[in-house]
């Protein structure tokens, strides 16, 4: 008896083992890798260049005449607008002459209005009136001179923003020539640089740039292609570019050298990780996960790569959006292999991250 109940308790074991081995749902050699979705981002051809940054507007704050200062209304740096007084020049005389000039007017017209009334009263001839019309007129346009005379004696800022050092100080005789401060319009930064005349095809206004400079550290300052130059330069075969970039925060200032990358033929691609990528000579190919009957396998495709971006490849043929492409394991997984999909590369862009599939 206790031998029947031994062979009868083994004979209702084996259906739950056959059981069991029905469950599995990976077959014993398939390969765990790590996958990443092929997704489609905006991509540019990036083209690097050195540039120089120039103000909007930018004058060099001079005297018309050559006089003595006799006021100064601004300081080193200072912001001022479109038409503050900034120097004053010695306009003694100019002021005595203006009131002469007035004086004249005046009486020129007391004279007019006289021979006027006397004309209506047919007291005085039509040819005495035109005489004093044309004195009158030669007095005022005598005044308007000495008023322009005068004006060139207050030096103005022609447009918003900000001075520069102060060259000269209170009695300073300056000429024309002489600096007394300089002026920039900050507002908007122009940055002037060249790239190879090979992309002068793809050059226009509107593309997008990125730049940056030594003095304030990874700090990205972006701006918009403004203009290209007519002309390619016969020795280095390059076309000068000009971009504006804003600058709000008055940070950037002209004179600085920028590095700059042009984004030329911005479009949306398709983009997989760096470590999908398998090189055989000049060839590119990736292991697509495909899902079929017998489940996940591996399949060797060939692909055309694009574009490059930090940890990102572009694939312009050969893929598809939302297709899975395998970034770790896939030395391993030889195609048409079954595989096993642990888990997702968290970011693509990163799939170093991400922990090594188990053997």
């Amino acid at each position: 008896m206790p031998a029947l109940r031994a062979i009868t308790s083994l004979l209702t074991s084996v259906p739950l083992l056959v059981a069991a081995s029905l469950t599995t749902t990976s077959p014993a050699n398939a390969v765990a890798v790590l996958a990443a979705e092929v997704r489609s981002i905006p991509l540019a051809e990036r083209v690097e260049a050195l540039g120089t940054l120039k103000a909007n507007e930018s004058v060099n704050i001079t005297a018309n005449v050559t006089e003595t200062i006799s006021a100064i209304h601004f300081d080193d740096g200072q912001r001022v607008n479109e038409g503050d007084i900034l120097v004053e020049l010695t306009s003694v005389e100019q002021h005595a002459l203006l009131d002469e000039a007035q004086v004249r007017v005046d009486e020129a017209e007391r004279q007019y209005e006289r021979v006027k009334t006397l004309v209506a009263q047919r007291a005085a001839s039509e040819s005495l009136l035109d005489e004093r019309k044309r004195d009158l007129d030669t007095a005022r346009a005598v005044l308007v001179a000495i008023e322009s005379r005068l004006s060139d004696r207050l030096i103005k800022a022609p447009f918003d923003g900000v001075l520069g050092l102060r060259n000269v100080s209170r009695g300073t005789l300056v000429e024309p020539a002489d600096t007394i401060t300089t002026l920039d319009d900050d507002s908007v930064m122009k940055l002037d640089f060249t790239v190879p005349s090979v992309f002068m095809k793809d050059l226009e206004p509107g593309l997008r740039i990125e730049a940056h400079a030594q003095a304030y550290g990874d700090r990205v300052f972006e701006g918009v292609v403004r203009g290209v130059d007519s002309r390619v330069d016969p020795v280095t075969r390059s076309i000068q570019v000009r971009a504006l970039i804003p600058n709000p925060e008055r940070t950037l200032r002209p004179g600085l050298l920028m590095q700059v990358v042009l984004l030329v033929d911005p479009h949306d691609g398709l983009v997989v990780p760096e470590a999908a990528i398998l090189h055989q000579g000049r060839d590119h190919f990736v292991q697509v996960v495909v899902e079929g009957e017998k489940g996940l396998t591996s399949e060797r495709r060939q692909v055309r790569i694009g574009t490059r971006k930090p940890g990102l490849v572009e694939v312009r043929e050969g893929l598809a959006e939302g297709d899975r492409v395998i970034v770790h394991g896939h030395l391993k997984a030889r195609p048409g292999q079954p595989i096993e999909v642990q888990s997702p590369a968290e970011d693509p862009a990163d799939p170093s991250a991400a922990p090594e599939p188990s053997s």
